[in-house]
């Protein structure tokens, strides 16, 4: 009876790790999260825990005032998301993501990151 108990708390415990992974969270990103560039990035790049389905996961980058400073559309493959950036000046930025993993779960967030002296 102890070793059925045993193997029901593994299996158990086996589960929730499995479906705690399954969401796509981010990694890491380039330029780092909350970190000061001294030159202005040509790109943001976003690394995530899972594959991200291309059609449902996006990206935007905007400025101080809410304006938007990204080229457009990310480019998505594997577990990266990528987003080719305007001419940045010295300022804060903010990064918006959007991210359904190819397992159907989505996650989502934000950061900053700062351009200069600031």
């Amino acid at each position: 009876m102890r070793t059925l108990i045993t193997l029901v708390f593994l299996l158990v415990a086996a589960l929730g790790a499995t479906a705690a992974q399954a969401h796509a969270f981010l990694d890491h990103a380039s330029p780092l999260v909350g970190s000061t560039v001294a030159a202005a990035p040509h790109e943001v790049g976003l690394w995530f825990t899972q594959n991200l389905e291309p059609a449902f996961s996006s990206v935007e980058v905007t400025d101080g005032s809410g304006a938007r400073v990204d080229a457009g559309k990310a480019q998505i493959g594997g577990n990266t998301m990528r987003i080719g950036l305007k001419a940045l000046g010295p300022g804060s930025y903010r990064v918006r993501w959007h991210a359904l993993s190819v397992d159907t779960h989505t996650t989502e967030g934000s950061f900053t990151f700062h351009v200069g002296g600031q």
